[in-house]
């Protein structure tokens, strides 16, 4: 692009240079047949004007002259006004091709500057050329590392999603799982507790049963002491009289 851009600015600088050629070859030609024309009829107003200061004001006098000879004078009168009417615009011609020249100097003048400046202004665009191509350079990698790390990233998150789901599985067939066993250890408890609410019925009616066995050897083992008592004693006393008698 920037060759290009080179290529079409040279050809027209070279345009411009040889058009500026052209318009200093024609000025000069100009200029040449300017004083050609200048020196021409400064000549022949010399040589005419000679004759005339010579002694013959008298030949163009009007008065005394034929018809041929006043319309000839006429005629010559025209002609010199004619002449120096354009010696006139030939004057302002000349001050106008000057003046053209001047500016055709000032546009060369500006013409360089603004060459200079186009030079300067093709350098920055070359260097902002040169910095955009290594910031799309740059976008290009940072665009390729993206797409990559995009798709690893796609192929890890689906790789997690598929792990999530599996735990999710594993975690909902483990609650499944400990839910069971939770209502299975309540109904187990329960069935521990009413059978500990019976065993506790069952050894309560025991410790009474017990308590009365107690109660009951007790009160058998009082009434055999009581007897043996009374034993003893009757025995005792049956002793004691024999021994008396003897």
């Amino acid at each position: 692009m920037a060759s290009e851009m080179d290529k079409k600015g040279i050809g027209w600088f070279k345009g411009v240079l040889s058009y500026q050629n052209q318009v200093e070859k024609n000025s000069a030609e100009q200029q040449e047949i300017a004083e050609m024309i200048v020196d021409e009829p400064a000549n022949s107003m010399n040589e005419y004007e000679q004759p005339v200061t010579n002694g013959n004001k008298n030949l163009f006098s009007k008065n005394d002259q034929d018809k041929i000879a006043l319309d000839v004078i006429v005629s010559l009168e025209n002609m010199l006004k004619d002449r120096q009417l354009q010696s006139y615009k030939y004057k302002g011609l000349e001050d106008q091709l000057f003046t053209a020249n001047e500016t055709i100097n000032r546009y060369k003048h500006d013409q360089i500057k603004k060459d200079q400046l186009i030079q300067e202004k093709k350098k920055e665009i070359r260097e902002l050329e040169n910095n955009l191509t290594n910031k799309q350079m740059r976008y290009d990698q940072l665009l390729e590392d993206y797409k990559e790390y995009q798709l690893t990233s796609n192929m890890e998150f689906e790789k997690i999603s598929n792990q999530l789901e599996t735990e999710t599985a594993k975690y909902n067939k483990l609650t499944e799982e400990s839910t069971n066993a939770q209502y299975q250890s309540m109904l187990k408890i329960n069935e521990l507790e009413d059978k500990i609410r019976n065993l506790e019925i069952e050894n309560q009616k025991y410790a009474e049963q017990y308590q009365k066995l107690v109660d009951d050897k007790a009160q058998l083992m009082q009434t055999i002491n009581d007897f043996t008592e009374k034993m003893s004693f009757s025995f005792t006393t049956k002793a004691s009289t024999s021994n008396q008698s003897e």
